[in-house]
């Protein structure tokens, strides 16, 4: 099958790892990708993004801004129409963007079909955290793509939800995860260091709440031994090492900046008791299944989508996000209990086999789904 990979993408971060894992997934079982998306992306390094982009956001008002997105769709369509012209795919799978509607032009032309991967409900999340300008534009674009598209593919159940509520039947709704891909994380042995070891992948925001483990390390941290190490890097950086040095524990607490995909295992492996202190409600974080991959004792909330993947005393310690201490409880009970952390890191990677959160698993389903498009057209 030769699938066509359109995305809108500018950065290199967690959408990249997405992108690239699935479709080298899709590669190894024998399909023919063509990727389209803006020019240069693949040159971009790890962490980075696109500085044009990143200006103009700077210098123009956020009106402005959303009606140069839409103006991007004459480029875009032309891109895609060519690739489609010169390749002659046999589905068009896109990652949603909010005001990216050359793939579903294209679809409404030629047939094809087009799979479409949502991974956040713009439209809320812009409207809650940009402050998004074109409100009506927003809600209208979200909804039309979600609805004209052949298929729609949220990351979790909770997003699925909100997808029907626009209006998508169930039959065109497949929940299919983040997931791993175990050839990277297979043979990574975990690291030998003295005392215990608090460790976070990612972007480092606010919301994250990497302020309450500093505090966990600064009250417990002497008693047990706890060090921090945050793999990333972030807009909360300076403050949560001023935080950390307020505290006094500014040498127990270690942020490494951005690190290269290749060397996220060995430094994930590093992690006694591995922490999601705090997330969006409906995403698939790419970090949970580093953890799982590595067999390493998980402390998350309690939340719906986290439920999807785990298990609380089964695989992971889950906490109850609005009870105030309940995350410290957590992590304290596993750092006074080795036993509890070694079953709990064991389940967590067995899990990954019994569920199929693999990358590979995912193409797989990727596949089955554009069969069926393809027939159905």
């Amino acid at each position: 099958m030769k699938i066509l990979f359109h995305h809108r993408v500018a950065s290199r971060d967690g959408q990249a790892v997405h992108i690239e894992e699935l479709t080298e997934a899709l590669a190894e079982l024998g399909h023919e990708i063509v990727m389209v998306g803006p020019a240069g992306w693949s040159q971009t390094g790890f962490g980075g993004s696109n500085p044009m982009v990143d200006r103009i956001k700077r210098m123009i008002p956020g009106a402005a801004y959303e009606m140069l997105e839409l103006a991007y769709n004459l480029r875009a369509f032309a891109r895609l129409w060519r690739a489609v012209r010169r390749h002659r795919p046999d589905v068009i799978y896109e990652r949603f963007s909010l005001f990216l509607f050359a793939g579903i032009w294209v679809r409404e032309l030629t047939g094809l079909p087009l799979l479409l991967e949502v991974n956040s409900p713009l439209f809320e999340e812009r409207a809650r955290n940009d402050g998004l300008r074109l409100h009506a534009v927003g809600r209208w674009a979200q909804g039309m793509l979600w609805r004209r598209a052949s298929h729609v593919m949220p990351v979790t159940g909770v997003l699925a939800r909100c997808v029907e509520s626009y209006g998508v039947p169930p039959s065109r709704i497949t929940v299919i995860a983040n997931g791993i891909n175990k050839a990277r994380f297979a043979d990574i042995p975990p690291a030998n260091h003295p005392g215990i070891v608090l460790g976070f992948t990612g972007f480092i925001r606010g919301w994250n709440a990497l302020d309450r483990i500093v505090d966990v390390v600064a009250t417990h941290g002497a008693r047990l031994d706890l060090r921090l190490k945050i793999v990333g890097d972030g807009p909360a950086r300076a403050d949560i090492m001023a935080h950390a040095t307020r505290a006094g524990v500014a040498h127990r607490v270690a942020i490494t900046g951005v690190v290269e995909r290749h060397g996220v295992a060995a430094e994930v492996a590093g992690f006694d008791i591995a922490v999601i202190p705090g997330l969006t409600p409906y995403s698939s974080p790419l970090k949970l299944f580093e953890y799982m991959a590595l067999g390493r004792a998980i402390v998350a909330p309690d939340t719906a989508n986290i439920r999807e993947i785990l298990t609380d005393g089964v695989n992971a310690l889950l906490f109850d996000p609005e009870a105030a201490g309940a995350m410290e409880q957590a992590l304290l009970r596993l750092c006074e209990d080795r036993n509890l952390r070694e079953a709990l890191g064991t389940a967590a990677r067995a899990e990954i086999d019994t569920a199929g959160l693999t990358w590979r698993h995912n193409a797989q389903r990727v596949v089955t789904l554009a069969q069926a498009s393809f027939m159905d057209r």
